[in-house]
């Protein structure tokens, strides 16, 4: 084949490749409301609440949920998450209180009600908490596929490593995405709407 030839045939099949992905990704993150991008993630749950009360995943349906594990010793990603989503409850206003928003301790040793009550008291109030036994944390970690594993210390304690996704769920506690909060507050507010 001719270079004349070659050349204009190789710059179409990248720019299809080209567009193709970006239709890919398009799509891919622009579910339509109540659309849900995996049912692999999610399930059944039974935890406790910070101020007591026990939360199952019956308590995700009526309304969108934020769902993130973590831990109160994270030095850094989890506050961040925390505060984003206090920026992303003021950025939607009237609306905040129709916004579930779940933080799920991977470090049940530590984290009991007390603990995490004190420490989200630093965020929105509507940021609930949840704690359980290490048998239950774990069926929930699980059922999120979520990666959480103790990493001992030179001093004898411990740190956690974990994953760092923030998961987007439906009126009827499907997920939908994951949830980037490096976007402005009120851009992610915008999309959380989209599922009222």
């Amino acid at each position: 084949m001719s270079r004349r030839v070659l050349l204009p045939l190789v710059a179409f099949l990248f720019g299809v490749l080209v567009f193709g992905s970006a239709i890919v990704w398009w799509t891919g993150s622009r579910l339509p409301a109540g659309g849900s991008a995996s049912s692999s993630i999610g399930g059944a749950f039974r935890l406790t609440a910070h101020d007591g009360r026990i939360v199952s995943e019956k308590d995700l349906a009526g309304s969108p949920s934020v769902v993130f594990f973590g831990y109160t010793h994270c030095p850094d990603v989890c506050p961040t998450a925390l505060f984003e989503m206090t920026q992303v409850y003021a950025a939607l206003g009237p609306d905040a209180d129709r916004l579930k928003t779940y933080f799920v301790t991977i470090d049940p040793e530590r984290d009991d009600q007390a603990l995490l009550s004190l420490y989200l008291s630093s965020f929105d109030p509507r940021i609930v908490g949840l704690t359980g036994s290490p048998a239950d944390v774990q069926t929930m970690v699980k059922a999120y596929r979520v990666y959480a594993r103790k990493i001992d210390d030179k001093n004898g304690g411990y740190t956690m490593d974990h994953t760092a996704l923030v998961y987007l769920m439906d009126k009827q506690g499907r997920f939908v995405s994951s949830l980037n909060l490096d976007r402005a507050p009120e851009e992610t507010a915008r999309l959380v709407r989209s599922y009222f």
